[in-house]
C-alpha cells in the first residue's frame, strides 16, 4: 500500500483530474498534475502543477522522482509516457490498457477477440477498405480511430459514396465504419478493480445525449420489458469481464448500446467517466475515490448507491444565452434553491459552446420524483430541449 501523505501523480488537468485531486486530498495525499494548460482546473488546486507536454521527458522525470504512483484522467495521454513512467513507479491503469482504449480499431479488435458483444464494424485504412466493406454496414457511422469524443470525428454515411466523401473529409485518417443501430437507449457501467482482481461496480446509469454530448444520466436505469430486468446485472458482468481480460487496475467505464433489449459494448474509457459523476453525491464511495484507492493499493470503497440520482451536464452554451457574442455567468441561485440539488462547477477559465463547464445532480429516495425535479431544474437554468431517450450519436463521451 501507498499510504498518505505520499504524493500521487495525475497526467491531465481537466475536470476529471480536478475531482481526483479533491478525492486524494480528502484521503490525505499530495498530488502532482502534469498538463500543458497553465489554467487547467486540476493544476490550479494540485500541490504542484508541471506545465509541460505529456511527452516532455524532463517533466516526466520530475514526476517519477516526486510521486509514489501515477494515473491518468483521459485516454489520449501518450501511452509511451505511461510506459516510460512505469519503469520507475506503479502506473495504473497500465500503458497497454490505455493503448487499447485510445484507438477505436484496437478497442473493437479487443472486443471481437474476447467475444464481447459489439456492433458490426470494419477497420478503414484506405478508400479500398470502404469499397470492399460489407454492404450490411450501410447506413453507418464513420469514426476516426484516434482522438474522437463528444460526437467529434465522426460522420453519418448512407452508402459507400458518402463514406468515401466522409473519409476524404476526415483527411483519410484511419477510421472505423460502424453499422448504424436503432438504439433503445444507452447505459454505462463504472467500476473499480484492484491489483488482486477484486471489483466494485457502481449502479448502472442510463444516459441521454444532445448533439453527441452526454446530457443526462439517470440511476437507476430503466428496467421495463421482459428482458430489461436482467440488463443491469448483465452489463456489470460484461464490464467486469472486460476489466479482467485487460488486467485492468483503476476506475474503468464501459458504455453500452441497448438494441432490441440486447447489450452491445460501445466503448471503454480507462478512467472515471462523465456518466459516473452521480457517484459523487449518491454513493458511499465515488468513482474518483475509487481511482485513488486502486492507484494507492488501498482496499476499494463501497460502491453502493444510497439515493436515486439524476445528473445533468452544464455546457458553455448557457453562458451565451443572453448574448451570443459575450459570455455571462448563469444565475446559479436558481439551481441552488432547488431541494436535494448539488452543483459542481469545474473552474474552467473560458466558456465556449459545447464545453463541459459543470454539472448538477439531484438525489432522493423516489426515482420518479428525482427525475422530474432534475428536468425541471434543467429547464429553470435555461436548457429547454427535453433529453431524448435515444442517443443521437454512437460516439465516445
Amino acid at each position: 500500500m501507498i499510504l498518505p501523505p505520499a504524493t500521487l501523480g495525475m497526467l491531465g488537468g481537466g475536470q476529471l483530474g480536478r475531482f481526483f485531486v479533491i478525492a486524494a486530498h480528502e484521503l490525505g495525499y499530495r498530488v502532482v498534475v502534469l498538463d500543458p494548460d497553465a489554467q487547467s482546473p486540476a493544476g490550479r488546486i494540485a500541490d504542484q502543477h508541471l506545465v509541460a507536454e505529456y511527452d516532455d521527458e524532463d517533466a516526466l522525470n520530475q514526476m517519477a522522482e516526486s510521486c509514489a504512483a501515477v494515473t491518468t484522467e483521459f485516454e489520449n495521454v501518450p501511452s509511451g509516457s505511461l510506459a516510460y513512467l512505469s519503469k520507475f513507479l506503479p502506473v495504473r491503469p497500465s500503458a497497454a490498457a490505455v493503448a487499447i482504449s485510445q484507438n477505436r480499431s484496437a478497442e473493437k479488435g479487443f472486443l471481437k477477440q474476447h467475444g464481447f458483444p459489439h456492433a458490426p464494424y470494419a477497420d478503414i485504412r484506405s478508400e479500398a477498405d470502404i469499397v470492399q466493406a460489407n454492404a450490411g454496414l450501410f447506413p453507418g457511422i464513420l469514426k476516426v480511430a484516434r482522438f474522437g469524443y463528444d460526437g467529434k470525428g465522426q460522420l453519418r454515411v448512407a452508402d459507400r459514396e458518402e463514406a468515401l466523401l466522409a473519409l476524404r473529409q476526415l483527411k483519410n485518417e484511419p477510421c472505423v465504419l460502424e453499422q448504424m443501430l436503432a438504439l433503445d437507449y444507452e447505459v454505462s457501467v463504472v467500476l473499480a478493480r484492484d491489483e488482486a482482481g477484486r471489483v466494485k461496480c457502481f449502479p448502472v446509469a442510463e444516459n441521454s445525449h444532445r448533439h453527441g454530448i452526454l446530457d443526462v444520466s439517470m440511476v437507476p436505469a430503466r428496467t421495463t420489458g421482459s428482458m430489461a430486468a436482467q440488463l443491469p446485472n448483465k452489463a456489470q458482468e460484461i464490464a467486469e469481464g472486460i476489466a479482467q481480460e485487460m488486467g485492468y487496475v483503476g476506475t474503468l467505464a464501459v458504455e453500452f448500446f441497448v438494441v432490441r433489449g440486447q447489450l452491445l459494448v460501445n466503448e471503454m474509457a480507462p478512467r472515471p467517466h462523465n456518466s459516473g459523476h452521480y457517484t459523487i453525491d449518491a454513493c458511499v464511495s465515488n468513482q474518483f475515490e475509487q481511482q485513488v484507492r486502486a492507484l494507492a493499493g488501498l482496499p476499494l470503497g463501497e460502491a453502493r448507491a444510497h439515493s436515486a440520482a439524476v445528473m445533468v451536464n452544464l455546457l458553455g452554451d448557457l453562458w451565451y444565452r443572453r448574448d451570443p457574442q459575450h459570455s455571462h455567468e448563469p444565475d446559479w441561485a436558481q439551481l441552488l434553491a432547488v431541494p436535494n440539488l448539488k452543483l459542481h462547477l469545474y473552474g474552467k477559465h473560458h466558456a465556449r459552446p459545447g464545453r463541459k463547464m459543470g454539472h448538477f445532480t439531484v438525489i432522493g429516495s423516489d426515482a420518479q420524483q428525482v427525475q422530474e425535479l432534475a428536468l425541471a431544474a434543467r429547464r429553470l437554468i435555461g436548457i429547454q430541449d427535453e433529453p431524448s431517450p435515444q442517443p443521437p450519436a454512437q460516439g465516445r463521451e
